[in-house]
């Protein structure tokens, strides 16, 4: 689209709004008639570790959105000399599940428990027994029970109980409501109705009937929408909520909030069967929409479902990036003490880069990225470690190649499960988010680390608020009949080829060399947990 033809689309209110509360990062994107993004506003925040809790307040979660949708308004004037007043459709996603409850009158009784806690480990192991189904710890279900287990004043008085994007589309539009996709990590969802697991449901209630609690689970649970459904309407108190500066209209229509899961498979295009994607941020996960169930219950695997509703397995590890941007502060740090003046993306792409230079073990250095507790291997907290032995290649090379590798260590453990036990099929691997911002770095290294073609598309930086945005235009725009498939290959991605890298043998034998390192040394994290402050 030409500029002309974007400020025609921005005055007439035919673009489309997605905004995502990343664990870094609260985007907002702007896409024209063409669903390609054509303005965007960002806001740094950081979780905090308050009281054994990871959490983000109130506060940060208003002050965020509603910087991040100034920064993009600005944009738009910037770049088009106009004031936008309407979007045609709007929509919300979040990093995916943790907990937040609230009481009859609308108030949180207790700090939003992020996915990044690691303290539901009793409440998981019941409940995947009671269940039959694997429960990970970051589900809302079982920080609800792990609730119930602690004996904690509060749950009393639930009246409702949502994730991020639940709540903010809650105070937006009025709507206590959740996309399947993130619905399906609150509880497990039955394939057929689309609806919540009715066994699961009648199981929970009957567990904690004992307490005598004054609700029911599908009481205080959010109603479960399809990618398509409509959601509800921007309120004349949430337009203001979301722009302070009281330019943007009311009556805006809201697609199904959804988990940046089921945004990530969308910005991929990995919403059909054997297709599958690698979103590798501040966490990472790989998800992999299946033809068949799997064959067994693994409590590395998580079954959750597309945003219209088809079978994903997911592999889900708490840490990516976190101790490698740290390492990467580090050495601006170091450059800043010698007068340097270094751009922070162009020294990211020079470390990341150099790591491309190590031996393909990483010369038997040893890193365990873990900031927080890693369910995948079995810790509920985190100590970030470095290890090597005298006669280790220690250089800069293999520094940056390990921490790279250990990036991804933690998934590959999933992964291997998927496709060496469950014989699971993969025709299209997509990678997005930071990891893969340096170009081929980080794509050659997953293709190593999944010994299988991984494709990085150009969008794939814009992230999970470019598919949130996709969501709201596929409500908006879709054709009687259309899937979420067809819509996305036929109005996004059509003609879109990415960049496709094919495994190298020597990186694969490499990485499985670093992987039997990793898996040995777990007990000198475990001690490392243990006993370091």
């Amino acid at each position: 689209m030409g500029v002309s033809e974007v400020k025609e689309a921005i005055l007439s209110g035919k673009t489309t709004l997605g905004i995502e509360f990343g664990s870094t990062r609260i985007k907002a994107v702007l896409i024209g008639e063409d669903n390609a993004p054509i303005a965007a506003g960002n806001h740094e925040w950081e979780n905090r570790y308050e009281n054994n809790i990871w959490t983000y307040s109130l506060e940060d979660i208003w002050g965020g959105l509603q910087d991040s949708y100034r920064k993009m308004a600005e944009d738009v004037k910037e770049k088009y000399g106009v004031t936008l007043t309407k979007v045609g459709a709007l929509g919300f996603s979040a990093m995916m599940h943790g907990y937040m409850a609230f009481n009859e009158a609308g108030e949180l009784m207790v700090p939003f428990r992020t996915w990044r806690n690691t303290i539901t480990e009793e409440a998981s192991v019941k409940l995947t027994e009671l269940f039959e189904f694997n429960i990970p710890q970051r589900w809302s279900i079982a920080h609800l029970y792990q609730a119930i287990l602690n004996k904690e004043e509060h749950v009393k008085d639930i009246s409702y109980l949502t994730t991020l994007e639940g709540y903010v589309h809650w105070k937006l539009t009025g709507k206590k409501v959740l996309g399947i996709g993130e619905a399906a990590g609150m509880l497990p969802v039955d394939p057929e109705t689309k609806q919540y697991s009715r066994r699961m449901v009648d199981a929970f209630n009957e567990l904690i009937a004992p307490e005598g609690f004054p609700w029911k689970l599908e009481d205080i649970l959010p109603e479960i929408l399809l990618a398509g459904d409509n959601a509800g309407y921007l309120t004349e108190e949430g337009a203001r909520l979301l722009d302070t500066a009281g330019e943007l209209e009311a009556g805006i229509p809201v697609c199904p909030p959804e988990g940046d899961a089921g945004t990530g498979m969308v910005a991929t295009n990995s919403v059909a069967q054997r297709t599958g994607n690698v979103s590798a941020g501040t966490s990472v996960f790989a998800m992999v929409v299946l033809e068949k169930a799997l064959d067994k219950v693994h409590p590395e695997i998580d079954m959750v479902t597309t945003p219209d509703g088809s079978a994903v397995a997911m592999v889900h590890c708490n840490n990516c990036t976190s101790d490698l941007n740290a390492w990467i502060d580090l050495f601006e740090e170091f450059t800043q003490a010698f007068g340097m003046k270094v751009d922070k993306n162009e020294l990211f792409g020079t470390l990341y880069r150099k790591a491309l230079e190590g031996d393909p073990d990483c010369g038997g250095l040893l890193a365990y990225n873990y900031f927080s507790g890693e369910h995948i291997t079995g810790f509920e907290e985190g100590r970030p470690l470095f290890v090597r032995n005298p006669e280790s290649n220690f250089n800069l090379a293999n520094f940056m190649r390990v921490h790279l590798f250990t990036a991804l260590g933690a998934l590959k453990t999933g992964l291997d499960i998927l496709l060496k036990e469950e014989n699971v099929q993969i025709d299209r691997m997509m990678g997005h988010g930071g990891l893969f911002k340096t170009k081929e770095v980080g794509q050659k290294i997953m293709a190593a680390a999944v010994n299988a073609p991984v494709t990085v598309m150009e969008t794939a930086g814009e992230g999970g608020a470019w598919g949130i945005a996709l969501l709201a235009s596929y409500m908006k725009n879709k054709k009687d009949g259309e899937s979420l498939a067809q819509f996305l290959e036929r109005d996004v991605f059509a003609g879109q080829e990415g960049v496709t890298l094919e495994p190298d043998g020597t990186d694969v034998e490499g990485f499985n060399r670093f992987v039997e390192r990793y898996t040995k040394g777990l007990p000198i994290e475990k001690a490392a947990v243990e006993s370091l402050i």
